[in-house]
């Protein structure tokens, strides 16, 4: 199949199957996406062991093969998903939370990481499947971080308190960077193909290239694209500047070796925050927010379709399904302490409290990142488990901990925490 064939079988799933949740399902639309897209994978499978005869399973396996989803995600996806979710967060609100931001998504991802890993690896050697414990960090690393895509689209259509709203989205824009650092020091360790990352030096090294310096490259490019659409009044030439600074400032960062990521999410903050009040005019802040809001729900739309209908093409091994089980609880669980520890090491910072607790928790969704980093592993006898714990670990959280975030917004929060119509 070609690019284009591709591309038009998933709109039209994606368009088909969101029909099909909003008149029948009625689940939130990217979690409607995803069970209809597990349901559809699952029935394929399931009649094609009832007419083996007819090779469907194969005839659907093979177009999906031709998707690489980690580069479609990673290298695609991510930089418009994380630009349009920082183009509309309050920068205002976020600069109140900063301190909360800062401590869930640098100190609570390194915590999880390292209970994730810890308890992943005992797990496995009480199960029966060992493997060694840096690639048990590895998991712990690429499961720790809440995915951006994931959380933002969920609290669409929760209702919390906006300072605990703008505390989840800005934890999950920034926290992938940290765990994309960790991940790629823990891998190159686990592997033993990156002499320079097993150092202390050469850690903290990867950690000021990659993230600092992807925030000072945001900044840059960010600053750059506002005082160029200051100087003009031209919607059409400050939307295409808006797309041109996303593409642009990705591509540069994976050359300088800095997170795209983080790229991204500081340029779109800078133009969030600067550009509509000094830079756009009411027109072209129609157009530019219209936009984003467009690419936001369709790329959405195609990344959950997309989780669902990559069992697929996954292949697990049934010894592993007990591990993959184990994960859930073992994610859920590490996400509680490192929720938790900040309140007992950070408390003179009174914006950090007990009551969110479970809101936090319950609230640490899981996704499309999380699946694309555990694609990109290199061969190796321990990929399968790490592949099977994390999808299981990304279905939990997004239909499970995902449909009922309003049960316990409601619960934890009081009133204001509800489900949006």
């Amino acid at each position: 199949m070609s690019l284009f064939d591709l591309a038009a079988l998933l709109l039209t799933l994606s368009a088909l199957f969101g029909w099909l949740n909003h008149r029948i399902v009625r689940l939130p639309h990217s979690i409607g996406l995803l069970v209809l897209g597990l349901a559809a994978s699952l029935l394929l499978v399931l009649l094609d062991l009832i007419f083996p005869a007819q090779h469907l399973y194969d005839q659907v396996k093979q177009p999906l093969q031709q998707i690489d989803f980690t580069q479609i995600l990673m290298n695609g996806m991510l930089a418009f998903l994380l630009f349009a979710g920082a183009l509309h967060l309050d920068m205002s609100a976020l600069r109140d939370r900063a301190w909360p931001v800062a401590i869930l998504a640098l100190v609570g991802t390194v915590i999880s990481t390292i209970l994730v890993g810890g308890a992943f690896f005992s797990a496995a050697w009480a199960l029966g499947h060992p493997l060694p414990l840096p690639w048990a960090l590895v998991f712990g690393a690429l499961i720790s971080p809440t995915d951006p895509v994931a959380v933002l689209s969920t609290l669409k259509n929760v209702k919390v308190p906006q300072a605990l709203e703008v505390e989840m989205q800005g934890e999950a824009l920034f926290n992938d960077g940290v765990g994309v650092v960790l991940f790629t020091a823990l891998l190159a360790y686990a592997s033993a193909s990156g002499a320079h990352a097993n150092s202390f030096e050469g850690f903290f090294e990867s950690v000021l290239r990659e993230a600092f310096g992807g925030l000072a490259l945001g900044c840059l490019t960010g600053y750059v694209a506002y005082r160029a659409m200051r100087a003009i009044d031209d919607f059409q030439v400050e939307v295409l500047i808006t797309l041109a600074l996303v593409a642009g400032t990705y591509a540069l960062a994976q050359k300088l070796g800095t997170s795209g990521p983080l790229a991204v999410v500081a340029a779109g903050l800078l133009i969030g925050e600067r550009a509509p009040r000094y830079a756009m005019s009411e027109r072209t802040r129609t157009y530019v927010s219209a936009l984003w809001t467009l690419i936001d729900e369709v790329l959405n739309s195609v990344l959950f379709l997309l989780i669902g209908l990559e069992v697929l093409v996954l292949s697990f091994e049934p010894s592993a399904l007990g591990l993959a089980a184990a994960a859930v609880p073992i994610v859920l669980l590490a996400r509680v302490v490192a929720v938790m520890t900040p309140l007992a090491i950070f408390r003179w910072c009174d914006q950090l409290s007990a009551r969110n607790v479970p809101f936090l928790t319950w609230a640490g969704l899981r996704g499309g990142i999380s699946v694309a980093l555990a694609l990109a592993l290199p061969e190796s006898p321990w990929k399968s488990a790490i592949l099977a714990a994390t999808y299981a670990v990304v279905l939990f959280t997004i239909v499970v901990q995902g449909s009922t975030l309003g049960i316990v917004a409601r619960r934890t929060l009081g009133q204001v925490g509800e489900l949006a119509e």
